[in-house]
């Protein structure tokens, strides 16, 4: 299976849901390698046992990637082929791999990716949004400031935004979105290729309506609108206003409210001071 006759570090897709979506390449290289580096070894069992293959596994995740990293690369020395999955999907997207790719590459190894399912694609698709361009952003930071930084740097990104997103920070998440982005169309597709898979389509006022979500979330948010500029300054005072009364001082609150609009901090702020005059 070499490329230069070196060994070969497999990346390999697995299914996010629906195992029937396992490709027969992805079972040919998982029963051919000596070693399986998984995410976590309890998960890719359930997998190796539902196809009645017995591949050595060994533990590559986020906590270990530096030691095990050099590990794998004594395997490949050695002339063992090595696969590298995750949990679900691909490894390196939004999960562990990054550090191995770097060293193999740098060590002359070859690298073969086995396509499989991917939920940000799958999301995509169906969202009802632009495909033709887009950004995969991954998971925002957890730290509600940190990732209220990440959206302004997006904010006039014009392709369509995916992210993914854990259940119990989905509701602040989109709330986050909606203060920051504005009230744009959006996409929320939850348990992809399972049997409890929804779609959930709308402005980001709506979709952060939605409660108890559960499962695996990915989030599609159209992009920034040259449009967006020419919105009514009476909508930006509104939201100004909306601010002011959770407690931010008016010139921060124009700020803010400028800043997801494009628009002039100091003319924002001086209309608002004229407002009621």
């Amino acid at each position: 299976m070499s490329l230069n006759s070196k060994a070969t570090l497999f990346l390999v897709a697995t299914p996010i849901g629906n195992l029937s979506e396992v490709s027969q390449r992805t079972l040919d290289v998982l029963n051919s390698v000596p070693v399986i580096a998984c995410e976590d070894t309890r998960n890719t069992l359930k997998l190796l046992t539902h196809f009645d293959i017995h591949t050595k596994m060994i533990a590559y995740h986020n906590f270990n990637e530096e030691g095990s990293s050099e590990g794998i690369l004594k395997l490949l020395e050695e002339g063992n082929d090595v696969a590298l999955v995750s949990d679900a999907g691909y490894p390196l997207i939004s999960d562990p791999g990054y550090t191995l790719v770097e060293k193999v590459i740098a060590a002359g190894y070859d690298i073969v990716t086995v396509s499989g399912p991917n939920a940000a694609l799958n999301a995509l698709v169906a969202s009802g949004l632009e495909t033709n361009h887009y950004l995969f952003y991954g998971f925002l930071n957890a730290k509600q400031s940190q990732a209220r930084k990440e959206l302004e740097e997006l904010r006039t990104f014009p392709y369509t935004l995916i992210f993914y997103e854990a259940p119990h920070r989905i509701e602040k998440t989109l709330r986050l979105m909606h203060e920051v982005l504005g009230d744009r169309k959006a996409c929320l597709a939850r348990e992809l290729t399972k049997i409890h898979e929804q779609y959930y389509r709308g402005n980001l006022s709506e979709l952060m309506e939605l409660k108890d979500l559960k499962g695996e979330m990915v989030v599609l948010v159209e992009g920034y609108r040259e449009e967006e500029k020419e919105i009514d300054i009476n909508e930006l005072l509104a939201e100004v206003d909306t601010l002011i009364k959770k407690g931010e001082k008016a010139k921060d609150a124009a700020g803010t409210v400028a800043d997801r609009y494009g628009f002039s901090k100091n003319k924002l702020y001086n209309f608002y001071l004229k407002k009621d005059k």
